[in-house]
């Protein structure tokens, strides 16, 4: 069975990429992985600033408890249109966490969104999107963001 992978960030543009991804399940008769990225925190140190790893480990535990809830309630939209579906969390870059799970699942497509931030933001930040187009094994379907 083919395999389409979709990164979600949970922000306002994950409804689309998965209303896009599940009509392209549909249309090829693939399965969908739902892939969410935790991004590990950044630690900046300085004489004036300690962390406490209990609690950094607390705040990372809790994150990937959420966002397992906000996988699993994806999941169960896209089962209710009769796709197969898995999910998969990484704690990682968002980019590689991508590619490697794209090198693990083989998928026939990418489905992801891009949010447009604009060059400026992408120079200094970088773009997930443009990181994964580049890499990319498979083709790479880009949701535009709905502009209001």
């Amino acid at each position: 069975m083919k395999t389409i992978l979709v990164p979600v960030d949970f922000s306002a543009a994950t409804p689309r990429v998965c209303a896009v991804g599940c009509a392209l399940a549909k249309q090829i008769h693939a399965r969908l992985v739902l892939l969410h990225v935790v991004l590990p925190p950044f630690v900046a140190m300085n004489d004036y600033y300690a962390f406490d790893t209990g609690m950094m480990a607390e705040g990372m535990a809790a994150a990937e408890q959420e966002a397992a809830r906000q996988l699993s309630a994806l999941a169960r939209r896209c089962e209710k249109r009769q796709i197969t579906v898995r999910t998969v969390q990484r704690t990682e870059t968002s980019v590689s966490a991508i590619l490697a799970q794209a090198a693990a699942s083989k998928p026939a497509y990418i489905v992801m969104g891009s949010h447009g931030h604009g060059s400026l933001f992408e120079l200094i930040i970088g773009s997930t999107t443009s990181g994964v187009l580049r890499k990319a094994p498979c083709p790479v379907v880009v949701v535009p963001i709905a502009r209001h």
